[in-house]
């Protein structure tokens, strides 16, 4: 499984199933509005599955609790500091449990990890679909309809923190710079962080999958006010008080990449022809999210928000945002008061 993520993990997204180890319990009543509870299920002793169905989005959604100890007990108003955890591109929280078992990790047994999905290459935004709006309304989904959700029936505290690998890099700084003050720390591995400095590959990535390259935020020209209002590199005052860890590596076949890796797929458009990469870049995907990081770093130092990095040799994959998360949570968790 872990193998055919690194294939899709920018561009294409995976449907898993994963049976439920009890029957659906009854939704909340009441719940904020754009949002309806349809069903609760429990997948392990403390992974709870909720499934939703989002004005925001336009249809159904689910979102993934791993709960905290003592959380099926809660008196009322007990709250737990929250992690976000935000997919790729994908959209498909199941990868913070199939590829990297935080489910297993014994230092997340005492705050609320939230792991919600996203359509297909949601980039964590309200699309701007040439000016009409509408779904999908990613951003309004998480923080506008999940969040005070969350906060209202199933626990979640005012002390947050989010990490996301790849398209969800991206989305916990943007959120962070969109929303001063929601988070206390952001972690992005391998994120897109800096859309703006590479917009070609945006388009490549819509036009891949056969989507409208102009409805997330428009021209890149012509819409460029939109482009710079969600891309964090022009907000960096915003992240003031944030505790900001950004990672990547260069593209290149590094230590966690197996004897024989092949190239990322193909994608036309990705690289610019004429500022090819060196011959020796495996993933032009991970060496674009590389640069973009190191940018987003020299930027943050330059307005004076601490920022910590670690970049290095590597590909545009699982095993690398496992070794990265791990390393990340606990600063993330410190900041959290945990």
């Amino acid at each position: 499984m872990r193998v055919l993520r690194k294939a899709v993990a920018w561009v294409v997204g995976l449907l898993l199933v994963v049976p439920g180890t009890t029957a659906a319990a009854a939704a909340p009543h009441g719940t904020p509005a754009g949002i309806e509870v349809t069903g609760e299920r429990w997948i392990g002793d403390r992974l709870l599955e909720l499934t939703v169905r989002s004005e925001a989005l336009g249809g159904p959604a689910t979102v993934r609790l791993l709960t905290p100890d003592g959380w099926e007990d809660r008196a009322p108003g007990e709250r737990w500091p929250v992690l976000y955890l935000l997919a790729g591109g994908h959209g498909d929280p199941e990868a913070w449990t199939e590829d990297y078992a935080v489910d297993r990790l014994p230092h997340l047994r005492d705050v609320l990890v939230v792991m919600p999905s996203m359509p297909l290459f949601g980039f964590y935004s309200d699309w701007w679909n040439h000016g009409d709006g509408g779904a999908p309304r990613v951003e309004t989904f998480h923080l506008g309809e999940v969040r005070p959700m969350l906060e209202r029936f199933y626990g979640a505290g005012n002390r947050r923190a989010a990490a996301g690998e790849s398209q969800g890099g991206f989305g916990a700084l943007a959120y962070a710079a969109r929303h001063p003050g929601l988070f206390r720390a952001v972690a992005g591995f391998s994120g897109y962080v800096h859309p703006l400095q590479h917009p070609r590959a945006v388009r490549a990535g819509l036009d891949y999958l056969g989507m409208d390259p102009l409805a997330l935020w428009g021209d890149p020209v012509a819409q460029r006010r939109i482009w710079q209002a969600h891309d964090p590199y022009y907000r960096p005052d915003r992240l003031r008080g944030v505790a900001v860890h950004l990672a990547g590596g260069d593209g290149r076949a590094g230590a966690l990449d197996p004897p024989g890796t092949e190239p990322d797929p193909h994608v036309p458009g990705l690289e610019g022809p004429e500022n090819p990469l060196p011959k020796d870049v495996l993933s032009p995907t991970e060496a674009i999210m590389g640069a973009e990081n190191r940018a987003m770093a020299a930027r943050l130092r330059a307005h004076g928000v601490p920022v910590t990095t670690h970049f290095y040799r590597g590909t545009h994959s699982p095993p690398y945002w496992e070794r990265e998360l791990r390393s990340a949570l606990p600063a993330l968790l410190r900041n959290l008061g945990r």
